[in-house]
Order: C-alpha cells, then structure tokens, then sequence
C-alpha cells in the first residue's frame, strides 16, 4: 500500500500543474482542489450560476424553470432539463448556461436520461455539442461530438442510471482575428476514453444552438469565451454533479 502511494505522488510531481490526469473519472467523481462546483443538486447553486441563454429564440423568462427534483435512484436532489418553452424539440428556448465564461477547462458532468429517445446535449464554450440523445449511435447520437466525431455507444448505461462525462477542453486559438488553431476535446464516457484529442472545426445547429452558430454557416468562429451550457429540448434529461477546473494548455494537446 505505502508502495503504490509513493509511485502515484511520484507521477504526480512529474506532471505539469495544469494536466488534470489524475483526476478521478466516471459517475460519482468529486472534484480536486482548485475546482468550481457549477451544480450541486441545490435550486441556490443553480440560480448563483446559472442562467437562459438569450439566443436568436430564446422564449423563456427568469427565474430558471427548470425544476429541482428528487434522483430517481434514491440520492438527494438533481435538476430536469424540462422546460415547456422547449416542448417540440426548440432548441435555443429555454437552454441555461453558466454565468462564467470559460476558455481551457476539465470538466465533469453526470447526466440520467429518464424515458427513451430522451434528448439534451452539453455545450462547451456554448459552441460545440457532446450530444446526449438516447437510441442514437450516429454522428449525431449519444456522445457524439456532434456531426464531427460518432457516438461511442458501447460505455453508455442506458436510461434511468447515471452517466458521467469528463472531458479536457482546449478552446481555439487566434491570431490577428484569424483562427490559427482548431478547438480540441477528449471526453471519457463513464470512464472509456472515447474521444482523443478530436478537434472542432465548426458550430453545428446554425444560430440557434449557440455562439458563432450562424457565423458563416457555423465556421465563423470567434475569439471569445463561453459558458457551459445545457440545452432543453422538452425532453426529462437530469443532471447533478457538474464542476470545472480551468487549465491553461499552452499546446494543442487534450489527451488525459
């Protein structure tokens, strides 16, 4: 035991301070030290950091209408991604995203889908989709890093039971206005390394899905930075247990 602690501090010291490498992963995984708690299950955190995000259709009102709720498997109190503004799949609508904006971060969300088909999606930077669709394993389903990267269906655990993304995010890089670098993702799937450094070439959804999404058809990107978002599209997707660590990767390298 005194053996393996010693090696695990030892790789430890061997890493640069921003690497989140040994950071816990999957469903469950608390956050290290240095980390913002974004949502904790509480109607406070979630109105202290959260808010609509006001797009081309945006058609909810303040305060957030998304409802505390009890977890269906019996451990405290998450929050419903159902929003009435976004009955019929409208995107844009009723989507809250995080007061703070971010560029390079480790994040953590956990996610529970409770009826089939049951559809959401996460947005990094307010940009870019890591889609949550129940029954979809294309480049537009569960995991996905939307229309870029297809769905690594294999690690998902299916509706009613928790699902955890953790994912190091590098925003893209500019100079003189001009976009030099692309954004960069690896996502691990309830702890399966699923996506390796997958670059993000465009917003998809047009301008309703988010920031620069109606920027030269999605390519338009921009050097500013976003918040975390969550999209609500009429469906009962739950969410609890979402922090964030911001890093500062002076390469474009995600992998962890």
């Amino acid at each position: 035991m005194k053996r393996s602690l010693c090696v695990f501090a030892g790789l430890a010291l061997m890493l640069p301070v921003a690497a989140p490498a040994l950071a816990q992963l999957g469903v469950g995984a608390a956050a290290p030290e240095g980390s913002t708690i974004l949502f904790d299950g509480t109607r406070a955190r979630l109105d202290t950091n959260w808010t609509y995000w006001e797009g081309p259709r945006f058609a909810a009102e303040l305060p957030i209408k998304w409802q505390i709720v009890d977890d269906p498997t019996g451990s405290g109190t998450v929050v419903s991604s159902y929003d009435s503004a976004a009955v019929g799949g409208l995107y844009g609508a009723a989507d809250i995203v995080t007061k703070q904006a971010f560029r390079d971060f480790r994040l953590h969300v956990e996610f529970l889908v409770m009826q089939e088909g049951g559809n959401s999606g996460v947005y990094l930077q307010n940009r870019y989709e890591i889609q949550v669709l129940d029954g979809d394993s294309s480049a537009h389903g569960m995991a996905a890093v939307i229309n870029e990267a297809a769905a690594p269906y294999h690690p998902y655990n299916g509706v009613r039971t928790w699902n955890a993304y953790d994912i190091v995010f590098r925003a893209a890089r500019f100079e003189d206005g001009e976009r030099t670098e692309p954004a960069h993702v690896t996502l691990y799937f309830n702890g399966v390394k699923v996506h390796q450094n997958q670059p993000i070439e465009k917003v998809w959804g047009g301008p309703n899905s988010g920031l620069d999404g109606g920027n030269d058809g999605g390519r338009g990107i921009t050097d500013t930075p976003g918040g975390l978002k969550l999209q609500a599209e009429g469906h009962d997707v739950r969410y609890r247990n979402i922090w964030i660590q911001e890093l500062e990767l002076t390469t474009p390298d995600t992998d962890f």
